[in-house]
């Protein structure tokens, strides 16, 4: 299956294609001409996948280095930035060579920030291996590092040249792992498809099933943020639809310590959160975040959170991208299948964070 992001100024495709992998080297020659290549993991993705790559790449006659960091959300920083630096530094990348990030949601985010911002931009490409990854942070082009004060407070949009998804690297992924990647699945029902709900609805909730409808999941949910991106690549007004669940979402992540909620698991209890305050304002339907929960629950994934401090979490939401002076724009959605932007002055989310 592929799928083409048709941006007007840097178009791609996305290939979703069982045991892919192997064939990475032919894939990356028919959108590159030959050049280094820094293949940028993890050291828990690495030992799994960063051979088979290699191999595929160094046989397509593509030279291969390899950078591994530590595994998790602590990593995503600027500190781990200047180490990958140093890396290309030090090989001799130029402007003229490449990077591809193998692995999640950290991986990605981290790899393409630096190839964002090294020598002012060099190639890059996108190999997510997690379902989180596959369904949401490897398209669109957003890349970033976290900070003391919030969430991917540093990045930049930095479109890839491509983006393979191998489905069968679910397989290897932590029961918690795969679970939590259908937080962002569950999302894009949500707030735009209704058959990828109905989908959700006749699947009995377990990993087996997960996998068994992977293909699907994946396709519908890239479809979902593909034509949301080429409407709004930059996130001025429909591309905020996205954020649902995440205002509150990164808050969560970022004054539990990263890495200790996991981002899909964040973006759930965000969207009861922030639906159930909304549903009690008249703002979203009566009985919406009662359907919310039963979905995440069958899942598997927790739909709320403790300790609960609202302090903490206000001071987090004031650093928020999506704040706006003395207003923040949440996202709602007045009916299952469609979203909308509620812009509310800032202190009104003290509100949305009361339990």
């Amino acid at each position: 299956m592929q799928l083409k992001v048709n941006l007007p100024h840097h178009p791609y495709d996305l290939v979703i294609e069982k045991g892919s992998l192997i064939k990475t080297g032919q894939w990356v020659a028919s959108l590159w001409k030959p050049q280094k290549i820094a293949i940028v993991t993890d050291d828990k993705v690495g030992p799994l996948y960063a051979q088979r790559v290699t191999s595929s790449l160094e046989e397509a006659g593509f030279p291969v280095i390899l950078f591994e960091f530590p595994e998790g959300e602590a990593s995503k920083s600027l500190e781990v930035s200047q180490q990958i630096y140093e890396f290309l530094v030090k090989n001799d990348m130029t402007r003229s060579d490449a990077i591809i990030a193998l692995g999640g949601g950290v991986v990605g985010d981290l790899a393409g920030f630096v190839a964002s911002t090294y020598m002012r931009g060099i190639h890059f490409l996108q190999i997510p291996t997690s379902l989180t990854a596959q369904v949401d942070s490897s398209i669109g082009g957003k890349t970033g590092v976290n900070t003391p004060f919030a969430k991917n407070m540093v990045g930049s949009f930095y479109q890839p040249d491509g983006v393979l998804i191998d489905p069968l690297t679910l397989h290897t992924l932590g029961q918690r792992e795969l679970i939590e990647g259908m937080g962002e699945v569950i999302k894009y029902g949500l707030i735009e498809d209704l058959e990828l709900w109905q989908e959700l609805q006749d699947m009995d909730g377990s990993p087996e099933s997960i996998l068994e409808h992977a293909e699907s999941l994946i396709y519908r949910s890239c479809e979902v943020k593909r034509k949301i991106v080429v409407a709004d690549e930059l996130d001025k007004g429909l591309r905020l639809h996205l954020n649902f669940g995440h205002t509150i979402g990164h808050a969560i992540e970022s004054t539990a310590g990263y890495g200790q909620v996991m981002h899909g698991e964040a973006v759930v209890i965000g969207m009861v959160q922030i639906s159930r305050v909304a549903e009690k304002k008249g703002l979203m339907p009566a009985g919406i975040t009662e359907q919310i929960i039963t979905m995440c629950q069958k899942f598997g994934l927790p739909t709320s959170h403790e300790p609960w401090n609202t302090d903490d979490l206000y001071m987090a939401l004031t650093h928020d991208k999506k704040a706006r002076g003395k207003s923040i724009q949440t996202i709602i959605v007045p009916k299952l299948g469609s979203a909308a932007i509620n812009q509310i002055p800032l202190e009104e989310m003290k509100d949305y964070l009361k339990k």
